[in-house]
C-alpha cells in the first residue's frame, strides 16, 4: 500500500514525518518555507491517518516509509519527525542508515521506552473516553496536554480537526492493525541529529531529548523554552528557522 503523500520543490530531499495526534496537514506552515530554502520536500500520512486507511494487520510504518521512497526513486534524504514520527525516523536511520543523511527530532518518541506514570495514566484517560463514546472529549484533552502555552486557536484547531480525523478512521477498520514493535541499535545511525525538546512538555518527551546525544555518535540537544510536545504548530516560523538552520551545513539545499 502507497502512503498518502505529497511531493514539491528541488534540491536535496526532505521527508516531514508527522506526530501521533497530526497527520501531513501538521506541517503546513513550513512546506512553502522549506520548499523556497532549496529543498525537494516528501510529507506522507501513515496508515490511519489523515488520507491513508487504516491498517488492518500489523505493520511497519518505517518499512511503509521506505517503500514510498523506493516508489519515488529516492535513494536518500533527511529526516524531520515529530513525537511518533521521530520513532518512526530513528527506526528508519538505524535499519537503513545510507539512506538517511541528517535527522530532526522534534519532541521526539523513542523504540523501547518505558511509558512513565503520567504518560500511563494519559493513555488510559484518552481509552476511557473512547471507550465511552466521547470522542470530543479525548480530542479535548489530546489538545489540552500537546499544545503548549504558545498555541493559539490556530493551532488548536487544527490538532482538533487532525486528531478527529485520525480517531474516525481507525474506528472504523474492521480489525485493528497496530505497528509491529522493532528491536532497532541507534548505534548504527550515522547521521548528524537534532533533538529538540519543549520545556513545557510531557517529562519523557523531555529526557528522551536530551539522552539523544549519549546514545547518538552525531546528536546535539536544544530545548525551546516557550515549546510544548507540538512546537512547530505552536511557533511555526521559529521551527521552520530551527530546521533550515540545521540543514544548511548537513543537507545543504541546492
Amino acid at each position: 500500500m502507497t502512503l498518502s503523500h505529497d511531493v514539491a520543490g528541488d534540491g536535496p530531499v526532505l521527508v516531514l514525518l508527522h506526530s501521533g495526534v497530526c497527520d501531513r496537514r501538521m506541517w503546513d506552515a513550513q512546506w512553502p518555507a522549506l520548499i523556497d530554502a532549496g529543498h525537494r520536500l516528501v510529507r506522507c500520512d501513515f496508515r490511519g491517518f489523515g488520507e491513508t486507511p487504516a491498517p488492518d494487520r500489523p505493520h511497519s510504518d518505517a518499512e511503509d516509509v521506505l517503500d514510498l521512497l523506493n516508489s519515488l526513486g529516492i535513494a536518500r534524504a533527511a529526516l524531520v519527525g515529530s513525537s511518533y514520527g521521530g520513532q518512526v525516523a530513528l527506526e528508519i536511520a538505524a535499519r537503513r542508515p545510507e539512506r538517511v543523511s541528517a535527522l530532526a527530532l522534534i519532541c521526539s518518541a523513542l523504540p523501547g521506552h518505558e511509558p512513565s506514570a503520567e504518560l500511563k495514566a494519559l493513555g488510559q484517560g484518552e481509552e476511557a473516553l473512547i471507550e465511552a463514546g466521547d470522542i470530543v472529549g479525548a480530542t479535548e484533552l489530546m489538545v489540552k496536554t500537546w499544545l503548549g502555552p504558545e498555541a493559539d486557536e490556530t493551532a488548536r484547531e487544527a490538532v482538533r480537526r487532525m486528531q478527529r480525523r485520525a480517531y474516525e478512521l481507525q474506528m472504523a477498520a474492521a480489525e485493528e492493525g497496530e505497528p509491529m514493535e522493532t528491536e532497532i541499535d541507534l548505534a548504527a545511525i550515522q547521521a548528524p541529529c537534532l533533538a529538540v525538546s519543549g520545556a513545557h512538555d510531557l517529562a519523557d518527551f523531555r529526557q528522551i531529548a536530551a539522552r539523544l546525544p549519549d546514545l547518538l555518535s552525531h546528536a546535539d540537544h536544544v530545548e525551546l523554552p516557550w515549546a510544548g510536545h507540538l512546537p512547530s504548530l505552536e511557533r511555526p516560523s521559529a521551527v521552520t528557522d530551527l530546521l533550515i538552520g540545521f540543514l544548511k551545513d548537513r543537507a545543504p539545499a541546492g
